[in-house]
């Protein structure tokens, strides 16, 4: 008998976003610091691990469905957003937000207030890198390629 693609999508549904969310923190315990467009990643993993567990309630399949596939929307938003983020760092387009502005820019008093509040971190310089990819890289590898393994298994039922 064939493994089931919506069990299989389920559990991918859930320990994807909390796989990356438990590294994202836990490479914070070695020193890295997000910045914003970090921060705006982990909102749609944060919200696809309640969705991705309503996929294991007893309810009907075509539910249970639902719950996976709009757990996999969230994902791949997530790696959308890594995709863009890493743009930014490789330097391929511009970012939205006052951590890719460069050091000087705007009202001293109010940046001098900012750093005296929290570290510095710029949005287009990543902090860590391996084989050239940084963390919102891998955050967009991993999540679209989760989102398309999702969206390719839930339909699918078991076969005999």
């Amino acid at each position: 008998m064939r493994s089931d693609g919506l069990r299989i999508a389920r559990w991918i549904a859930l320990l994807l976003p909390a796989a990356l969310l438990a590294g994202a923190w836990g490479s914070q315990l070695f020193g890295l610091v997000p910045c914003e467009m970090c921060h705006w990643q982990r909102w749609p993993h944060y919200a696809a691990i309640p969705v991705a567990l309503l996929a294991f309630a007893p309810v009907a399949r075509p539910v249970k469905m639902l719950f996976v596939l709009f757990a996999g929307v969230l994902i791949a938003v997530s790696g959308t957003i890594g995709v863009f983020h890493a743009g930014v760092e490789y330097h391929w387009w511009q970012g939205i937000t006052a951590c890719t502005a460069p050091i000087g820019h705007g009202d001293p008093m109010e940046m001098l207030t900012q750093a005296l509040r929290r570290p510095i971190v710029r949005c287009d310089v990543p902090q860590w890198t391996l084989f050239g990819i940084s963390l919102a890289g891998f955050n967009a590898i991993l999540s679209l390629g989760g989102a398309v393994a999702i969206f390719a298994l839930a339909p699918r039922k078991a076969r005999r």
